[in-house]
C-alpha cells in the first residue's frame, strides 16, 4: 500500500499549526490543521483538498497557541491538588493533569478524593457521601440526618433499633442515653457540621436511646433524651414514637 504525504512549500517555522500534520496519510483538511473558512488579510494557506484554510497569527507564538487551544491544551496544572501536567505540553499547557496525593482527576480537574466508605477527618463516608460527623473530642460519629421509617422520622423503639442499624453502611446503632446527653451538649456543633455536609439539624424533641429501664412495663421501657432541654425519661417502647439519630463507634 502506497502512502502519499502532503509536502508544504511554506516553511513550517511560519506555520506551526501544520507542522503537527505534515506527514499524515489523509486528505481531510481539518485533520491536517486547515480549520478556518477564511483568514484575515490573507495570512494563511488554503487546503489543497478543499476550501478550508490554516491561518497565520500575527506571529509564530500566537499561531502555535491557537493550535494548542483548539486541540484541548488548556490546563496549566497548577494550584491546590495539582502535581504538574500529564503527558506532553503544547504552548506550556496540558490536556490532563497529574494530581497531588489525596486528589483525583475527575470531570476535567483535580478534586479531593472521596472514599466509598470510611473516615476522613471528622466525617464518615458511605457510598461516596458524608453520612456522619464527629464534633471535636467525641468518641463516636453522629448521623447527619434522623433515621426514617418510610416517610416518618418518629417510630417505636423496636423500629428505631432496626432503622439505626441500617445507618453507616449497615454499621450504625442507637446511641446510649449517655451518648445522647453528649450529643445534646454538642448540639450546635453537630448541627453546624451536619448541615454543612447536606444533613439536618437535630429536632427539639425526644430521641430514643438503646438503654432499657431497669423496671417498668414488662421490662419494655427505654430511656429517651429531649434535645430541646437535655432532660431524660423512660417510655414504653411499643406505644411511643420518637426520633432516632444513629451513631457509629470511632
Amino acid at each position: 500500500m502506497k502512502i502519499k504525504f502532503l509536502l508544504l512549500g511554506t516553511s513550517l517555522s511560519f506555520l506551526p499549526a501544520l507542522s503537527f500534520a505534515q506527514c499524515v496519510a489523509t486528505q481531510d483538511c481539518e485533520t491536517l490543521g486547515y480549520t478556518e473558512t477564511s483568514c484575515n488579510e490573507g495570512k494563511g494557506v488554503k487546503c489543497p483538498f478543499g476550501n478550508k484554510w490554516a491561518c497565520l497569527g500575527v506571529n509564530e507564538e500566537e499561531c502555535k497557541q491557537k493550535f494548542c487551544d483548539e486541540y484541548g491544551f488548556t490546563l496549566t496544572c497548577t494550584g491546590t491538588g495539582y502535581a504538574g501536567g500529564a503527558g506532553s505540553a503544547c504552548g506550556g499547557k496540558y490536556i490532563q493533569c497529574n494530581c497531588a496525593e489525596g486528589y483525583e482527576w475527575k470531570n476535567g480537574s483535580c478534586q479531593k478524593e472521596t472514599p466509598t466508605e470510611g473516615i476522613v477527618g471528622d466525617q464518615y463516608y458511605c457510598d461516596g457521601k458524608v453520612v456522619g460527623v464527629r464534633a471535636s473530642g467525641m468518641s463516636f460519629f453522629v448521623a447527619i440526618e434522623n433515621a426514617k421509617n418510610g416517610s416518618s422520622e418518629t417510630m417505636n423503639w423496636n423500629t428505631a433499633n432496626s432503622q439505626a442499624a441500617k445507618a453507616f453502611c449497615g454499621k450504625g446503632r442507637l446511641p446510649t442515653r449517655d451518648e445522647l446527653l453528649i450529643i445534646y451538649n454538642n448540639k450546635s456543633k453537630i448541627d453546624s457540621l451536619s448541615t454543612a455536609a447536606g444533613g439536618q439539624n437535630l429536632t427539639d424533641n425526644w430521641y430514643w436511646s438503646s438503654d432499657p429501664y431497669a423496671s417498668g412495663y414488662d421490662g419494655r421501657t427505654y430511656f429517651a433524651v429531649n434535645m430541646s432541654r437535655g432532660s431524660m425519661n423512660s417510655y414504653y417502647g411499643n406505644t411511643n414514637n420518637y426520633y432516632v439519630r444513629p451513631v457509629l463507634d470511632f
